[in-house]
């Protein structure tokens, strides 16, 4: 009397997350994608055997990125050294 069927009576409707793989109407059968696949060409990017990094096989902008990470944490390191020390003095009153 107040047990659920195991099994739904009705059917499941599209997926609210992912939707459905069918495209939308209105949209020919050809333009199923909109961008191009850069998955390969970003491939024979990442796997160049030139002896980098990966975090900088992308040239400038990678190294710039990396060297102001760089920066910024060795500019945080002296501050925090410099306000630990500071912390640690003992107050004169």
């Amino acid at each position: 009397q107040g047990l659920k069927p195991l099994v739904p009576t009705e059917p499941p409707g599209p997926d609210p997350v992912f939707g459905t793989s069918k495209p939308p109407p209105g949209l020919p059968a050809s333009d199923n994608f909109l961008y191009t696949n850069k998955v390969p060409d970003l491939q024979k990017i990442f796997q160049r055997p030139d002896g980098l990094p990966v975090h900088l096989k992308r040239g400038y902008p990678d190294r710039m990125l990396y060297r102001t990470t760089m920066a910024l944490t060795i500019g945080g390191t002296f501050y925090c050294l410099v306000a630990l020390y500071i912390a640690s003095q003992p107050k004169n009153k």
